[in-house]
């Protein structure tokens, strides 16, 4: 018996309507920010499920005395405003740490002097050069994460309560290794983070690992969380990006994909949802960028062609995400999505394999 018009169009908006109360059911795990910067998605935008800030860059050149370029930094909500550590090369070509504060986390105010770190006896001691910094607060504590010199390039810490005193804490790894991303809380008791072992170079290799500290020094149980694969913009090496975002469906993470050409290489944003419980098992992965230097102040800078996720803030109550990336190692952009969108996006473009879904020992 042929199915009428009238029930047809009932059965279809019924399946509309699951798929939106599915989309729906998507949920950010944590605090309302209610002033996290936002731009509705600009008519003729991708169908990707991220957009650009429409007057990106945020942050140009020659932000401050000293300094020629501000990029890959990480910002979160501290106050009634927001907080953030800058990679700032200074003009002689040394990276540095600035501290910045914005009441918008659009437009930045920076600290002329690069953060003060000290050791535990309250001495000053500066890394010899720091770049790429993360910022993440778990329970009452601010962590910075950067890459800097330990006799090769690895993972330098320090913690505040205040952002007036910055004390360093041991480093995680050995050399060599890169992109670490700390987890935003304990998992069954333990601080997590990701990481991606590399060499002293611009490593054509690189896969992304989880660590696990009952302190903050000692750390173990590393597990395989994912690798590069036969897509093209991430099938030379990849590495983490933003801190990840909890969710209803697992652990959000923004992370950076790499392809080489005869040009050089490209940095792309992916997407990813690790298990809440057991983060290095990869629920969905997906298979296409989530975001590609196509615009001039992406392809064009010190280093082309590079879209470089290092921070999101969102909101818990609307599911807004504001995504903080450095362009081509010159300027820093601001793009936005939805959790509902993003999450939607990844699962309809599955492509996790395997050894993603493994709980990463061997």
């Amino acid at each position: 018996m042929e199915m009428s018009d009238a029930a047809a169009l009932f059965m279809n908006k019924k399946k509309k309507d699951q798929e939106d109360q599915i989309m729906s059911n998507v949920k950010i795990i944590g605090p309302d920010v209610p002033n996290v910067p936002w731009q509705d998605r600009p008519e003729g935008a991708s169908n990707l499920p991220i957009w650009r800030y429409q007057e990106n860059p945020i942050i140009g050149r020659n932000p401050l005395n000293g300094v020629a370029r501000i990029f890959n930094s990480a910002v979160m909500p501290y106050g009634d405003g927001f907080i953030g550590v800058f990679r700032g090369e200074q003009t002689n070509g040394i990276p540095y740490i600035y501290l910045g504060r914005s009441k918008d986390a659009i437009h930045w105010d920076f600290e002329e002097d690069k953060v003060p770190f000290q050791d535990e006896d309250g001495k000053a001691f500066m890394p010899g050069y720091a770049y790429d910094p993360r910022l993440v607060k778990v329970e009452d504590t601010y962590y910075i994460i950067w890459c800097q010199d330990f006799y090769g390039a690895s993972i330098g810490m320090a913690k505040t309560t205040d952002f007036q005193t910055f004390t360093r804490i041991e480093n995680p790894f050995l050399p060599f290794n890169r992109n670490a991303v700390l987890f935003p809380r304990k998992v069954n008791g333990n601080f997590l983070m990701l990481s991606r072992p590399s060499d002293s170079g611009h490593t054509p290799f690189g896969d992304i690992f989880l660590s696990e500290s009952p302190d903050m020094i000692f750390w173990g149980r590393h597990r395989h969380v994912m690798g590069k694969t036969d897509e093209w913009w991430q099938n030379l090496k990849i590495g983490g990006g933003a801190a990840p975002i909890e969710t209803s469906e697992g652990w959000l993470l923004f992370y950076h994909g790499v392809t080489g050409t005869c040009n050089g290489y490209v940095y792309s944003i992916g997407g990813a949802i690790l298990d809440l419980d057991q983060p290095s098992v990869v629920k969905y992965r997906c298979g296409t960028f989530l975001l590609t230097p196509e615009e001039w102040y992406e392809e064009r800078g010190f280093v082309s062609n590079v879209t470089f996720p290092c921070a999101t803030i969102h909101d818990a109550a609307t599911g807004k995400i504001a995504i903080y990336y450095g362009c081509a190692d010159t300027y820093v952009g601001l793009a936005f999505t939805t959790v509902d969108e993003v999450v939607s996006y990844i699962k309809e473009h599955n492509s996790v394999s395997t050894v993603d879904t493994e709980i990463g020992k061997r």
